[in-house]
């Protein structure tokens, strides 16, 4: 996947070395999410699903989990 422009989340720090979220858009509909200090590991998902998921995230839906 090297050829996506990666995008590193605004909450992360800005010193190199910094674990973050990354994102980048591909073809059509398609967004992938990596973090930073495995960017082997990507995850891929619609823009629909993603917003919904961020959306929910915000929404604190998934506090009990931590």
């Amino acid at each position: 996947m090297s050829e996506l422009h990666w995008q590193k989340s605004s909450f992360s720090g800005s010193h190199e070395g910094s674990s973050c979220v990354e994102l980048a858009a591909g073809a059509a509909d398609v967004r992938h999410l990596r973090e930073s200090d495995d960017p082997s590991v990507t995850i891929s998902t619609s823009t629909a699903k993603l917003r919904a998921f961020l959306l929910s995230a915000k929404a604190g839906e998934f506090d009990h989990l931590t």
